[in-house]
């Protein structure tokens, strides 16, 4: 279910769960145009008979594209209304915790831990879990940043 907030609403909203989100496939597809646009060709992303005999018995999701999925994931499950510009700040933590197997499914959990004044508008802390269906671990922890502006 997603939360949607009013920007006069941000400074209330610390502690506040969002999510889970829906199942996101991690297509081999996905992980392949990943690797075109960074130019990360490495065997354990692209290459499946190889990777098969590797460490992980499939080929994985780089884990920058597993954390650029935090985007998606993030956006399905909370909005904020009321706003003029909205901004990825950035990360304070990252965490690659467990390797996602291509063609797993993940989704987001997540919790709004801060909610800070800036000039202008608020930022949100939001400690983010990117979650491995049928995992004992998460596949990304991170504590994302973001800015809404009026």
């Amino acid at each position: 279910m997603a939360t949607i907030a009013q920007y006069s609403d941000l400074p209330n909203l610390a502690g506040t769960e969002i999510g889970p989100s829906d199942w996101m496939d991690v297509t081999q597809e996905a992980i392949n145009t990943f690797a075109d646009a960074t130019d990360d060709h490495q065997w354990i992303h692209v290459d499946p008979e190889r990777a098969a005999a590797g460490p992980f018995g499939a080929p994985i999701a780089h884990g920058f594209l597993t954390l650029a999925l935090l985007v998606p994931l993030q956006s399905a499950v909370f909005d904020v209304e009321g706003v003029t510009t909205k901004v990825n700040y950035g990360l304070d933590k990252v965490r690659f915790v467990s390797p996602v197997k291509a063609g797993a499914r993940i989704r987001l959990v997540g919790t709004i831990a801060e909610v800070v004044e800036v000039s202008g508008g608020y930022q949100l802390v939001v400690d983010a879990t990117i979650e491995i269906e049928g995992g004992t671990k998460p596949a990304v922890v991170a504590r994302s940043l973001q800015r809404f502006y009026a």
